[in-house]
């Protein structure tokens, strides 16, 4: 029996965010929504998303005066996403 794939982080655009998450200890919003390719409104409902699961912390600040926000992954986040790969390759390995 295949063990269920996390429904919020099996999103493609959230499995980029978390998975750009990983190598990094803090991205801001522009680094991401350059890397992904996403739109502004897609980015900041995922981005909601893996907040409400507390997968990440956003923080809002400024850099000199513009506005910046910067996202880091949670330990629940850490823990969620390697569940995931751990799961997935169980369905990969599965025979």
């Amino acid at each position: 029996m295949f063990k269920p794939l996390d429904p919020i982080i099996h999103s493609e655009l959230r499995l980029s965010i978390i998975s750009l998450l990983i190598g990094n200890k803090s991205v801001e919003f522009s680094f991401i929504k350059k890397s992904t390719g996403a739109s502004s409104g897609n980015l900041s409902v995922s981005l909601t998303k893996l907040k409400d699961a507390e997968y990440i912390d956003i923080k809002k600040s400024f850099k000199g005066n513009f506005p910046m926000t910067e996202v880091n992954i949670t330990d629940k986040g850490l823990l969620a996403f390697e569940n995931y790969v751990e799961n997935l390759k169980e369905y990969i390995n599965k025979k």
